[in-house]
């Protein structure tokens, strides 16, 4: 059963499990839609009603952050582990090599997802690039009717939306209905990761629940809002919810 943190449902499971249930989606065709929820997206979704209804339509909902593991416990229905986006690709990508799934990537710079996946298929050589795009994504999460059209007639088995949030959460909630069959996942930054264009925490900070002081300490322009003022929101509705119930 899915834990409610403010407007965003959260999924019990562990990376095993969500890896087992991404498998089942693939395989049994039927497709489905992957979010990994952080304190910025629990915040956002009280602000942004289409990012909450987005979140009410995912098949899978695994938590990207361990203030989002310690809310869980706070709330005594604990989630089992942090599950990020990003600790998803290389496992997925292993597993798609070993049945070889067509990929599809959606979003980042030009240029950076051709990169990050010749790193992939080097790790892991068998999977099939369905293609790559892009493109340019309007705050509704709508965009050009072609790149729908291309994941259509590419018929992949993945789909990566890295696009960030609320963006690839909405764009996935928009297209998955227009291009049905895939599974659809936001990862956000991980093939920046991947290629090497911005680097990610060490495991240690990213286990004590420090990334976020990480990329705020290299990025505080962009970050500063994200963390400093958007951030202790995340107390605050966990603290309702304390009181609530």
């Amino acid at each position: 059963m899915r834990i409610e943190i403010g407007k965003i449902g959260v999924d019990p499971f562990d990376q095993g499990q969500t890896l087992a249930e991404v498998r089942r989606l693939v395989e049994s065709g039927q497709g489905g839609t992957v979010f990994t929820p952080n304190v910025d997206h629990v915040v956002q979704a009280e602000l942004d009603p289409r990012l909450a209804e987005a979140y009410q339509g995912a098949s899978i909902s695994v938590a990207d952050g361990m203030p989002v593991v310690w809310a869980s416990k706070l709330l005594r229905q604990p989630v089992p582990e942090r599950v990020a986006g990003s600790d998803l690709v290389h496992p997925l990508f292993e597993i798609a090599a070993e049945r070889g799934w067509r990929v599809y990537v959606v979003g980042g710079a030009p240029g950076v997802a051709q990169e990050a996946l010749q790193i992939l298929a080097a790790a892991y050589p068998g999977f099939e690039v369905a293609g790559t795009d892009a493109p340019d994504v309007s705050a509704e999460g709508a965009c050009a009717p072609e790149v729908i059209e291309r994941i259509r007639a590419a018929a992949p088995h993945l789909v990566f939306a890295a696009l960030g949030c609320p963006k690839q959460e909405l764009w996935i909630q928009r297209t998955a209905p227009q291009a049905p069959g895939p599974v659809y996942l936001g990862v956000g930054a991980s093939f920046d990761f991947i290629a090497g264009k911005v680097p990610r925490a060490p495991e240690w900070m990213r286990e004590a629940g420090l990334e976020w002081f990480f990329r705020l300490a290299r990025e505080p322009r962009r970050m500063w809002r994200r963390y400093l003022v958007r951030g202790p929101r995340f107390a605050g509705i966990v603290a309702r919810q304390l009181i609530q119930r």
